[in-house]
């Protein structure tokens, strides 16, 4: 797991209690600790809630291990990468484990919108380059997007859904296009909660509640872009908009003010809502 933050993390958490042992890699031995903490708080409510039995939660713990060096997964069979989303850093994370690994392997990236493809044209092995994209929080949201490039071969495909479904989600399968299925959808939802707030039509809460109690969703756009990041849900906007050329993907005036100000959502303690630990 390339990555430890908040996706990294997460997708670490369902790997180790689907079985898999994890190495999670960052940059850092302070991520690694913040991520280790967040996955022994998330097994330790699984306990409290009865989704989890103390001997899962250990065993979980067990299996995961972290890293500064990639040199301690070089016999890993699966790279999932939860870097940010940036074209250059995946195509580096691609480059870094091409040259530590020591068998074949799959490489999985977990963008929510950057073309498959186009990172895959780093690769040595353009077919073993997938999309994995989950969702935020990992141990609750159901959803595997598995997005295929252009070069992407069957049996990888196969083997990541199979990795999927063995990790307790729901894999759908989708064309590398701009946005894919879900980000597309969600995105145009999010800027339109955005704009609405803008003009002033209902306030954050009033219009979250709107999706979830009016169209059943379980979490409002706009407490989900906090969960994501409005840094992120920017960039994703910006390259879809350019990538599609439609207005729906322009990002409001609200979204570019508030990144801006270094109001991000839940990791910088305020966005739409505010936040504490």
């Amino acid at each position: 797991m390339l990555g430890a933050g908040t996706m990294g993390h997460g997708i670490a958490q369902v790997a180790a209690l689907a079985g898999y042992r994890v190495v999670m890699r960052d940059v850092s031995r302070e991520a690694i600790e913040r991520g280790v903490r967040a996955i022994e708080a998330n097994l330790e409510k699984g306990m409290k809630l009865g989704k989890l039995a103390e001997d899962e939660r250990d065993m979980a713990l067990q299996r995961v291990r972290g890293a500064t060096s990639l040199d301690e997964a070089a016999d890993a069979d699966l790279f999932i990468e939860a870097v940010p989303e940036l074209m250059e850093l995946k195509r580096e994370a691609l480059g870094e484990v091409e040259r530590v690994a020591r068998r074949d392997f799959v490489f999985a990236t977990n963008t929510s919108s950057l073309s498959i493809t186009e990172i895959a044209r780093a690769a040595k092995n353009p077919r073993r380059v997938v999309g994995m994209h989950f969702f935020n929080p990992v141990h609750i949201m159901r959803l595997l997007e598995v997005v295929v490039g252009r070069e992407t071969s069957d049996e990888t495909v196969e083997t990541v859904r199979a990795v999927g479904r063995r990790m307790r989600k729901e894999p759908i399968t989708v064309r590398d296009v701009p946005g894919f299925a879900s980000s597309r959808l969600g995105v145009a939802l999010g800027l339109e909660a955005m704009r609405m707030l803008e003009q002033g039509v209902a306030g954050a809460k009033d219009i979250d509640t709107a999706m979830e109690l009016g169209y059943n969703h379980p979490m409002g756009p706009l407490r989900l872009t906090d969960l994501v990041g409005l840094d992120v849900r920017l960039a994703i906007a910006e390259y879809l908009h350019g990538a599609l050329g439609s207005e729906t993907f322009r990002p409001p005036d609200i979204l570019r003010r508030m990144v801006a100000d270094g109001k991000l959502g839940r990791k910088s303690g305020e966005g739409f809502y505010e936040w504490s630990d």
